[in-house]
């Protein structure tokens, strides 16, 4: 693969800025604006868990947050969550219920977006429904291109050990 073609690639998947995703009308901004609420946790508190109903989409303000899943009998870090990242678009896009378990690391806030309003956001602006699933088809990247890094890690390790 080119140089070129592997960094349009990579660009393709990067996050888009949270104003440019939440871009839409005066009047639906006003509308999302007027119904957030903030959410302040405390290092340790569960923000949501798995399987419970989604209440709205979250946008991380300030602290560290990690996802966390049960599969299996199995419980895996999904990773983290920073300032800047929308948090559960799967769920608001979905069947409504969280796909994984938030977990504050660090004392944190968050703004919330209720769902309610985001779904008449979504009949009012249709195109602000596509660029949230486009975000969650990069952010379906972004998970699968790391689970790949990861694995080849892995692989070359196991490699170099059986050499050595």
């Amino acid at each position: 693969m080119q140089p070129e073609a592997r960094s349009t690639q990579v660009d393709s998947v990067e996050a888009h800025p949270v104003s440019e995703l939440l871009s839409c009308p005066p009047e639906t901004g006003i509308l999302l604006a007027a119904t957030a609420r903030s959410l302040n946790v405390d290092a340790g508190e569960i923000i949501f868990q798995q399987s419970a109903l989604c209440e709205g989409l979250y946008l991380v303000v300030t602290g560290q947050l990690v996802r966390r899943t049960e599969r299996l009998d199995t419980r895996l870090v999904l990773g983290g969550a920073r300032p800047g990242d929308l948090v559960e678009l799967a769920a608001v896009l979905g069947d409504r219920c969280h796909t994984y378990s938030l977990i504050a690391q660090t004392t944190a806030s968050l703004l919330v977006l209720p769902l309610e309003t985001l779904l008449k956001a979504f009949e009012s602006y249709p195109p602000l429904r596509m660029k949230l699933l486009e975000e969650l088809a990069r952010e379906v990247s972004r998970a699968y291109r790391a689970c790949r890094v990861s694995k080849m890690v892995r692989m070359r390790r196991r490699s170099l050990s059986v050499v050595s």
